[in-house]
């Protein structure tokens, strides 16, 4: 027996991945268990737990990887403060400390955290080396290009090759400070967003735009060539020396200041969201366009933060040369875990490696999971008042009328996803048909803003009569943007079209189709396709929903609220659902109605919580 653990820490998103002979045994983010989100901690509880889970001690442990060179990156770091010397000061005071306690001495932290892994050996990949792994090595393909883009590494931003068997081959890159992923966030805190976690707000924020600024940004920020390389003018960044990421000149090019935090969305921010994402996506497809040609692979595999901008994904399939894509689910820092152990296994220690039709990653549900005897435990010693079910399809069939009664519906089952995505284990599920569903659940449940979209799940069997999207296709981890269908988009009235030019709320309560709570203004929806195989207790559920209503498809959402993360533990998810105004709380096959367990503390609880939050 060969044991490897994959560590990502100190960063963003710290997390943990263990591998046994090949197989992917465990897989978890640190901020799950310390309920701090993007917790960059070392991940000691995640390794905890994949060691439980594999049934294993750190004295079994063969290897011990960590998904990046910490002194190549301290050199990258001090070189940068030497060049613009003195204006980096501050940033330097700043960072050096943190770097000479825990960054720099990451083996000294490794071999304390576990003193009885001393016979594993301690191996040091590279950052996007650990992408280009977590993404290839996951996928169903035999031979791929890889396509890797985030911040930065140690000095790589974006990398480009191939994988074939049980190797892959690094042929180009972009080092830093040239980033599309620094890019897209520079434009995410000049938007008033929180850099890397509010990304995908703006991402959310650009169908309400219009791409005005974008010759601005390619004239004046970034200098696209016609294989997708790039170069940024570096007069109009701040990330290199200072504390913000972008500066005056930046704020003088498009004439608006950063927008504070929380404060009022204009047209303007919706139109720079709008030009950015459009620079994104064209910057991703010529890229994509230059590695088929030099490559003539037919499929593409992505990792790296930039990975998870789904639109640009979206089109990546619909417009791009290869054939067939497929997108690590855990693409940013937290997968970097995963790919490391994935290279130690396939190519440091030179093992075949077997392909099917389907990836390795198991739906990516590598988490803990809890059995009934845990929960009903959980619930009595809470005086929770519950149902439980003894027949699955009961289950199905009550929880499928809960939602068919427009419902919303806290769903708690099996192992919780590794990545940002929460998959169908840990979700919030809705009536994709009600109106009134993405506004009730923005802000009674999500207490987040009103203008986020919510994603649909579907059957996989039926996606491409709801979905433009090609039945040879799948998207199990909602990381493609596909367009509602034109038989199922609703006309709108001439009243409807006048609301485009009011204030969001307005706008995205518009309904577009015969599915309103998932369509966004442009038609567009962040799809996930269900299949048997990687989650049959959903499947089951979906095909109920639709014998009852006609309808394969439901909201899905993270089961969270604004600031948390995704709950992990059965008392995670009783403490969400008490605090907010869900319907119904569902743990593997007991049943929770908010009806039969309201009282008015936890009323008046609910009512401070929600207090909390200043919501656009």
């Amino acid at each position: 027996m060969v044991a490897i653990l994959g560590i990502s820490a100190f960063y963003h998103d710290s997390a943990a991945a263990l591998i046994v002979d090949g197989k992917i045994v465990a897989a978890a983010q640190e901020e799950r268990f310390t309920r701090r989100k993007h917790d960059p901690a070392f991940p000691a509880e995640a390794v905890r737990y994949c060691l439980t889970e594999g049934g294993l001690q750190g004295a079994d442990l063969d290897f011990i990887v960590f998904y990046e060179k910490p002194l190549v990156k301290f050199e990258r770091l001090l070189e940068t403060y030497l060049a613009f010397a003195p204006s980096g000061f501050r940033s330097f005071v700043m960072a050096i400390p943190v770097w000479l306690k825990d960054k720099l001495y990451i083996h000294r932290t490794i071999r304390k955290s576990l003193p009885n892994a001393k016979k594993a050996k301690l191996v040091f990949t590279e950052h996007h080396e650990s992408h280009a792994a977590s993404a290839f090595f996951s996928s169903p393909f035999a031979e791929a290009a890889f396509l890797t883009l985030d911040g930065v590494g140690e000095w790589c931003t974006t990398a480009w090759g191939t994988g074939k068997g049980n190797r892959i081959e690094l042929q180009k890159q972009i080092t830093f400070p040239h980033s599309l992923g620094l890019l897209y966030s520079a434009v995410t805190y000049h938007c008033g967003f929180k850099v890397n976690s509010g990304e995908y707000k703006l991402m959310g924020l650009a169908p309400y735009g219009k791409p005005v600024y974008a010759d601005r940004i390619r004239e004046h920020l970034i200098d696209i060539k016609p294989d997708g390389s790039f170069w940024m003018n570096m007069k109009f960044f701040n990330y290199c020396q200072g504390l913000t990421m972008t500066n005056d000149a930046f704020s003088k090019l498009f004439d608006m200041t950063p927008r504070q935090p929380e404060s009022l969305l204009e047209q303007k921010h919706m139109d720079l969201a709008a030009s950015i994402q459009l620079v994104t996506e064209e910057i991703v497809l010529a890229i994509a366009h230059h590695i088929h040609q030099q490559t003539g692979m037919k499929n593409l595999v992505l990792a790296g933060g930039v990975a998870l901008n789904c639109v640009a994904n979206g089109r990546l399939l619909r417009e791009g040369p290869f054939d067939d894509i497929w997108v690590q689910p855990a693409s940013g820092d937290a997968g970097g875990a995963l790919g490391a152990a994935q290279f130690v296994w396939y190519q440091l220690l030179n093992n075949p490696r077997q392909t099917t039709s389907m990836d390795s990653q198991a739906g990516s549900l590598l988490g803990p999971a809890f059995i009934d005897e845990q929960i009903t435990t959980i619930l009595t010693k809470a005086g929770t008042k519950f149902q439980h079910f003894d027949r699955e399809q009961s289950l199905m069939e009550c929880v499928a009328q809960l939602l068919a009664d427009e419902k919303v519906v806290g769903w708690f089952q099996g192992r919780m996803e590794y990545g940002p995505r929460a998959l169908g284990c840990r979700s919030i599920l809705g009536d994709a048909r009600s109106p009134k569903m993405q506004s009730v659940m923005n802000v009674k449940i999500k207490y987040r803003e009103s203008f986020r979209p919510f994603a649909p799940i579907v059957l996989r069997e039926t996606a491409s009569e709801w979905f433009k999207i090609h039945p040879q296709h799948e998207s199990p981890y909602m990381l493609i943007v596909a367009d509602v269908a034109d038989g199922r988009r609703t006309q709108l009235s001439q009243d409807q079209l006048m609301s485009q030019s009011a204030d969001l709320c307005a706008r995205v309560n518009v309904p577009r189709s015969e599915i309103p709570a998932v369509t966004h203004v442009d038609y567009s929806a962040r799809l996930q396709t269900v299949d048997h195989i990687r989650n049959p207790r959903l499947h089951r559920l979906l095909t109920e929903f639709q014998n009852r209503t006609g309808c394969p498809v439901l909201v899905n959402t993270s089961f969270n609220v604004r600031g948390e993360p995704i709950v992990c533990t059965p008392e995670d998810a009783l403490r969400c659902f008490m605090a907010t105004e869900m319907d119904v709380l569902v743990l593997e096959n007991c049943v929770v109605l908010k009806s039969q367990n309201e009282t008015p503390q936890t009323a008046a609880a609910r009512e401070s919580h929600l207090a909390k939050f200043s919501l656009d």
